[in-house]
């Protein structure tokens, strides 16, 4: 099985998630690594980077305990792709002109489509277009939206 992983699935095996839906699922994506080829773009190291820097400075993390995630994260059989991004860059402003994403969000879904991986993300514009163009998302069984009949 291939995989590739966003950034906001990484992050929620540091920061907890809110629901519970969507912390089994950041656990289950993290057990699955040791069995499937995963892959990241090259902007992926970058928006996590970003991200725990946010965490620093809100105190919502320590610098221990990001210097203790990112020793973790790299000891995780997660490959950058090798394409070149200028290489891919008038795909992914296609893709992302055509699902309305962001030039990031579409280079999650452009480096799963042309890999045929399965893709973990808790971002939900993301999740759906990677449906619209015919892809699977991770743990799709409805846990990237709340139930709108639970409320």
């Amino acid at each position: 099985m291939k995989l590739v992983v966003d950034a906001s699935m990484a992050l929620a095996w540091l920061f907890e998630r809110t629901s519970k839906t969507e912390a089994d699922c950041a656990d289950q994506a993290l057990l699955c690594l040791a069995q499937a080829e995963v892959l990241v773009p090259a902007l992926w190291h970058t928006e996590v980077a970003n991200a725990l820097l946010v965490g620093e400075r809100r105190r919502v993390v320590t610098e221990a305990q990001v210097i203790d995630y990112l020793s973790k994260l790299s000891a995780l059989p997660i490959a950058t792709d090798s394409a070149a991004p200028a290489s891919r860059r008038d795909g992914i402003m296609a893709l992302a002109r055509e699902h309305r994403l962001t030039a990031y969000d579409a280079t999650y879904l452009d480096l799963a489509l042309r890999t045929g991986a399965i893709l973990a993300t808790f971002d939900v514009a993301l999740a759906d277009a990677m449906r619209r163009a015919g892809g699977i998302v991770f743990g799709d069984a409805g846990q990237l939206r709340e139930n709108p009949e639970s409320k």
